[in-house]
């Protein structure tokens, strides 16, 4: 494993994204695949996790908590907050400080921690943002004790421009893979010069970057994928990147001709490593097979100049245009 700073600590480049912990988008996992799972990940160096309050409505978050528990391992532990609908939460209930503080004192409890190492707001309205009283909450909350960093996860280029005039927070967590290549262009130096963390979710775009998906491929009712395949139930960006799976399976047959098939997945991580400003990618893992072969990434030799202009110049031509959603 590489590693990554991460305003003084050193971050696994490869993390580990623990939606489908939740067992409630992604299909179940059980327990005890979890705990393989997470196992899996920090025995081969990983130390850096990303998590929320809504995956699973704290299950992700209880598993996370009973694993460092019962193994006493010491990582590095994101969480997020914002989402929460249960009453009498909601939006725009959920950002007023008095709330704010109630989800970080329920992610402390379901994770058995003192202190979140990140909380960051989890895809909240645009406004809110503008607004910026949500990140005097967050400053309050650090001093607190309660929070050690910051940080916002975010859905357009927008949002993390707005988020950047706030030079405290610590991370932005955004779309980017090769279904999103064009984001560098627009607010990567600025992060950089700020020392703002750069945290890249959707990595493999939903799991179709992975290279295994069919026009045959059937997702269980509960799995995003089904139900929000086009933006049914939240932005579309978060399912295929906002590219309709039809559409992205010829897209992904075009990308498997520039980049090695047989190890696709793997590939793709390696295309977001090799943007510096990146501190780490978070895949997920429904299996421990899945969570090895996503820290081998690290591993591979860096994608020719030759092959990133090629995927630069498919990018351009025909998978920007067929980004669906806000981005």
């Amino acid at each position: 494993m590489n590693y990554r700073n991460f305003h003084g600590e050193p971050i696994a480049e490869i993390g580990l994204g623990t939606w489908q912990l939740g067992s409630a988008d992604w299909g179940v996992v059980d327990e005890d695949k979890a705990f393989e799972i997470l196992e899996t990940y920090t025995t081969n160096g990983g130390n850096f996790i990303d998590t929320a309050d809504v995956y699973g409505m704290g299950v992700s978050e209880n598993i996370i908590g009973r694993y460092l528990k019962q193994t006493g391992k010491k990582l590095f532990v994101a969480t997020k907050l914002g989402r929460r609908q249960d009453a009498p939460n909601g939006w725009p209930q959920n950002f007023t400080y008095e709330a704010m503080r109630r989800h970080v004192e329920d992610s402390l409890l379901h994770l058995d921690m003192d202190q979140l190492f990140l909380e960051q707001l989890h895809c909240i309205p645009s406004a809110e943002l503008e607004k910026g009283e949500v990140f005097d909450h967050l400053r309050r909350l650090q001093q607190d004790g309660l929070i050690r960093y910051f940080g916002v996860s975010v859905e357009t280029a927008d949002e993390a421009l707005s988020c950047l005039k706030h030079k405290d927070v610590a991370s932005l967590q955004i779309i980017f893979n090769l279904f999103r290549q064009h984001l560098p262009g627009l607010f990567f130096e600025q992060a950089r010069e700020q020392g703002t963390a750069l945290i890249a979710r959707v990595p493999l775009a939903s799991g179709l970057l992975s290279g295994k998906f069919t026009a045959q491929t059937v997702f269980d009712k509960n799995d995003h994928r089904n139900y929000n395949a086009n933006g049914e139930a939240f932005n579309t960006g978060e399912t295929f990147s906002g590219i309709e799976f039809g559409k992205a399976l010829q897209l992904v047959d075009k990308i498997s001709k520039i980049l090695p098939v047989a190890n696709l997945a793997q590939y793709s991580l390696k295309w977001i490593l090799q943007h510096p400003e990146i501190t780490t990618v978070i895949p997920g893992a429904s299996n421990a097979a899945q969570a090895c072969s996503n820290i081998k990434a690290a591993e591979l030799s860096p994608i020719s100049e030759e092959m990133m202009q090629q995927l630069r110049d498919l990018y351009s031509r025909e998978i920007y245009p067929s980004i669906r959603g806000h981005f």
